[in-house]
């Protein structure tokens, strides 16, 4: 019996692409994808693949970019005819479901309907200079209607949250199972506790960073750490200007990165409407309660009170503050193990044992 796994692209450490890599191994599966960037943080994880075929090349150019990557997988995606089992990551592989065995299983995980198609439409045309809108106009037309009508070939939909099932429901009229998605638990640990909070979170609009590094301007005696990079690092910086207790690292290497989970005293991530958010599980399997806000998956993820703190939507410089100031060394480490054993129920294993018995299960 072959499988395949399909992925949009490798470009950024997110969890979507991690998610279908881990499917891959442990499926023994063919992966096939867009394009990996030069140097992906996952690079080390390709070589054990049993078998990979990438579709198109790394485009930076919006649009033209998105539009490349929708024709490789309907166009370029022959090769599915030969598989008795397709499992879908991503905006634009379902495309390709027109092209597999119409005797084999093709399970669809969703990590969000595309949101510059539904529920976001709007900030993301505000993102564009006015030249570029009908661009984007146009390729919703095209995408969207092939989008709905990839979906409705799927045998199972599987989705990664209560929140983002919900969103299915509201904007496509079909149902889709719920499966957390996996955490490598193992790989995180309290470390300890230094003076320091921090933030992971992409530096883009929707992570809301810049109200955490504005909140912080506020507190000079609190020291954050934001390790991540984006389209917003240069902004973000500018407010920080003369702020000796915001630090900036960009990217950093994974192991790093642990370091820095480890040994904080918690960790800040406020996106708006998040679809589910592996970041906080990350954080509380290394012990560390979240400072989170009442949206999205992070309702799904984040106990108030046991694991961190829900502050109210929307947030506010001043939520944050409070929240931050609240959330001392002494509280941070009393959560310490609820977070840890919190974040055992999102374990890779009961991941796979629930993804192993769709795939193994005939529709």
């Amino acid at each position: 019996m072959k499988t395949a796994v399909l992925h949009d692209y490798f470009e950024n450490a997110e969890g979507g692409g991690r998610l279908a890599l881990l499917l891959a191994k442990e499926l023994q599966a063919d992966l096939i994808y867009g394009f990996k960037a030069t140097s992906h943080i996952f690079s080390a994880d390709f070589p054990s693949l049993k078998n990979q075929f990438p579709l198109s090349r790394n485009i930076t150019i919006p649009l033209l970019r998105q539009c490349l990557l929708g024709y490789a997988f309907s166009h370029k995606t022959a090769l599915l005819s030969t598989y008795d089992k397709v499992i879908y990551s991503g905006w634009y592989s379902p495309l390709a479901v027109k092209n597999s065995s119409h005797k084999g299983l093709n399970v669809y995980y969703c990590h969000t309907p595309p949101r510059f198609i539904y529920d976001q439409k709007e900030f993301y045309f505000s993102q564009l200079p006015f030249c570029y809108r009908p661009l984007l106009k146009s390729f919703i037309r095209y995408l969207q209607p092939r989008y709905e009508d990839a979906l409705a070939k799927m045998d199972v939909i599987i989705t990664n949250s209560e929140n983002v099932r919900k969103r299915i429901q509201k904007f496509l009229g079909m149902d889709a199972v719920v499966v957390f998605p996996p955490c490598n638990v193992d790989r995180y640990s309290w470390r300890g506790c230094e003076e320091y909070y921090l933030s992971t979170a992409r530096l883009d609009p929707l992570k809301r960073v810049d109200l955490i590094v504005k909140a912080f301007v506020k507190m000079p005696e609190k020291k954050l750490i934001v390790a991540s990079g984006g389209s917003e690092m240069s902004k973000l910086k500018k407010l920080a200007h003369g702020c000796n207790n915001i630090i900036f690292t960009d990217w950093v290497e994974e192991e790093y990165l642990l370091e820095l989970i480890g040994n904080a005293i918690a960790t800040i991530y406020i996106p708006k409407d998040e679809d589910f958010g592996l970041s906080p599980i990350e954080s509380m399997a290394a012990g560390k309660p979240v400072i989170g806000v009442e949206e999205g998956g992070l309702c799904e993820t984040i106990l108030d009170g046991r694991t961190g703190i829900l502050i109210s939507s929307p947030p506010g410089e001043d939520d944050i503050v409070g929240a931050v100031r609240g959330m001392t060394v002494q509280k941070a480490q009393s959560m310490r193990y609820s977070c840890e054993e919190h974040a055992a129920k999102f374990r890779k294993e009961i991941f796979l044992n629930k993804m192993k018995t769709f795939v193994q299960k005939r529709f």
